[in-house]
């Protein structure tokens, strides 16, 4: 039986929830599909805000061919196969659908850009992640780039009532709580409650929610949950620990780039000044990561975590840059010392501007009033070492 997800899946922008800031009157999406304007673009938000159904619906007003792959599994090979088919096509409009596309090495994206470039596919690609970081930049040049939002519990609770199933108001506010702003998790729970126990309460639906058969995508508590568990270990130099969730991740599905992300931010928030090279393995592991891809990144990826893990510990630069934050946010623009303002004219000159700059002083070039009050930021704390 085709799922609840699917069958109520909006076919018109009609019966579409959330996004008005895309799809609203006189948005760009919503012209861009009624007026059947044909350019690639890249759909950036959360899972179950509706990346999937809107492709599928701007393909659809094109009267396109469309073709859907998920970057999990497709490859080079699954793209010449669609480029091939194109060349004996009909002259329709072809649109490629790349769910997940971030999951697409730099080698496969290269290979499909010439590709869009030409025309001859039209790109929609599907991300969680920041396409800035995950799509190369002259693929990401020729796509429009629509950020989606994480859905609110109204719009959830108007998709639930599309369902047709029966539930109370507490019910349905419960379940819109409990999906975090992701359709496709509150309408799988809603059906799976209805089968197991033929009534949806708020009980019957917190019933299911302990069967293991029902398991959300690597997005939901048990990726965060994880990735913490990754995090703290490195912090606490528990080398094994730390393999033992990344192995648990790379098992599970993640992003091997997301962990390889969290590491070179591990690199500087956590070991920084005490082991600066940290943020040079780090950076290394990553690139190995975007080029090389799994399976065998995993090995790259533990070569860098057990060193991450192993390096002395500082947080001294972090904290630092926090507090001196802290201060930006209180304080806001304080007065530039006039000794270390540039002076390219005569008048700046004549007023004092870089007047006694001196370029190894041990005076502060902090702003006066935070000189006078309390701050050295990192000097304080090498001080206390």
């Amino acid at each position: 039986m085709e799922p609840l997800a699917s069958r109520i899946r909006p076919r018109t922008l009609k019966e579409f929830v959330g996004q008005e800031h895309l799809v609203g009157k006189n948005r760009t999406l919503r012209i861009a599909i009624e007026e059947k304007h044909l350019f690639s673009f890249i759909l950036w938000g959360p899972p179950g805000v509706g990346k999937t159904t809107l492709a599928k619906m701007y393909a659809h007003s094109l009267n396109a061919r469309l073709y859907e792959l998920s970057a999990v599994s497709a490859g080079k090979d699954d793209i010449k196969r669609i480029i091939d088919e194109i060349s004996v096509l009909d002259q329709k409009p072809k649109v490629l659908f790349l769910d997940e596309i971030h999951r697409f090495n730099k080698a496969q994206q290269d290979f499909l850009l010439p590709h869009v470039e030409s025309g001859r596919l039209t790109l929609i690609g599907a991300t969680t992640e920041n396409p800035s970081f995950e799509v190369i930049p002259a693929l990401l040049s020729r796509c429009r780039v629509f950020v989606l939002n994480r859905l609110s519990e109204k719009e959830l609770g108007k998709i639930i009532k599309q369902s047709k199933m029966k539930l109370d108001a507490e019910a349905t506010k419960w379940l819109s709580q409990m999906a975090n702003g992701d359709a496709r998790i509150a309408v799988t729970v809603l059906e799976n409650t209805e089968r197991l126990y033929g009534e949806v309460t708020v009980e019957n639906l917190k019933n299911t929610l302990q069967h293991t058969f029902v398991r959300f995508d690597k997005k939901g508590e048990e990726h965060y949950d994880t990735i913490s568990a990754f995090i703290k270990s490195m912090r606490a130099s528990d080398v094994d620990a730390a393999l033992y969730y990344l192995a648990r991740m790379i098992e599970g599905g993640e992003d091997p780039k997301f962990i390889a992300r969290r590491m070179v931010v591990f690199a500087s928030e956590d070991i920084g000044l005490a082991q600066p090279t940290a943020l040079v393995v780090a950076n290394d592991v990553f690139r190995a990561v975007e080029i090389i891809g799994l399976p065998e990144a995993q090995i790259n990826l533990a070569h860098g975590v057990a060193y991450l893990a192993l390096a002395k510990k500082d947080r001294s630069a972090h904290d630092a840059y926090f507090e001196a934050l802290a201060d930006v946010q209180k304080l806001g623009n304080l007065p530039v010392p006039l000794r270390i303002r540039n002076a390219p004219t005569k008048l700046m000159k004549n007023l004092n501007y870089g007047k006694d700059y001196e370029m190894y002083s041990d005076v502060s070039n902090l702003p006066d009033d935070l000189v006078k009050k309390k701050r050295k930021y990192l000097k304080r704390k090498e001080a206390e070492k």
